[in-house]
């Protein structure tokens, strides 16, 4: 209930159409995020789908569960500031090594990448179950193969890693600068190659994959020439 208080009148909220009630019972019984095809499947309609989605978010933003899009999949979720309350008082943490930690760096940064070109830029071997402590979390999948001799396997994130971490898309992660000015690294002692470039943000944005060996090819390239 809410007063105007330009002429003292009091407004009431306004009754939810039987839509919009199966929208908001259909998230709130989902067992993980649900896109918009699936509720427009079950409610038997296309109509103003999105436009009530983006209602139920409006009127949600300000309570203690908001409905969040995540990866076009919509979610209700505990409210940001709130989550501490949610927490188990006996809870079993397991701790990522530095190795699988650069390897998830480097996958989020550079995806489509794989195994070879994650050594290539972390400059040492995989150590033992790393990339299968990653795919065992569900952060990373297989995403098919390089079109290269041997074809090799291609790792990307999942929508389970944006979920976990909270992140709408890949676009919205920090820049190896943002990360240091906030004093969450030490930019001397980490190489900025795990982090990408700015060119990742831009070409994530644009919807196009960013190929982190274009600069080599092109020198092969112009060698090839010079040497004919």
């Amino acid at each position: 209930m809410k007063k105007n208080k330009d002429n003292n009148i009091i407004s009431f909220p306004k009754k939810k159409s039987k839509l919009e009630r199966e929208i908001e019972a259909i998230i709130f019984a989902a067992e993980e995020p649900i896109d918009i095809e699936t509720i427009e499947k079950r409610v038997g309609t296309t109509t103003n789908i999105k436009k009530i989605l983006e209602n139920l978010q409006e009127e949600y933003s300000e309570r203690g569960i908001n409905l969040v899009c995540i990866s076009n999949k919509w979610v209700f979720r505990t409210a940001i500031d709130l989550s501490k309350l949610m927490s188990l008082q006996k809870s079993q943490q397991k701790k990522l090594s530095k190795a699988t930690i650069e390897t998830l760096s480097i996958i989020v940064y550079h995806q489509p990448v794989t195994r070879s070109e994650i050594e290539d830029i972390r400059g040492v071997a995989f150590a033992t179950n790393t990339l299968e402590v990653l795919l065992e979390l569900d952060w990373v999948r297989p995403a098919g193969r390089k079109d290269v001799p041997g074809k090799p396997i291609q790792y990307v994130t999942t929508e389970n890693f944006l979920s976990h971490f909270n992140i709408k898309k890949l676009s919205d992660l920090p820049t190896v600068d943002e990360l240091s000015s906030a004093g969450l690294i030490e930019s001397g002692s980490v190489d900025s190659s795990i982090f990408g470039t700015g060119k990742f943000f831009k070409e994530q944005s644009q919807g196009k994959k960013d190929n982190i060996y274009s600069d080599v090819d092109e020198a092969l390239k112009q060698s090839s020439k010079t040497e004919e």
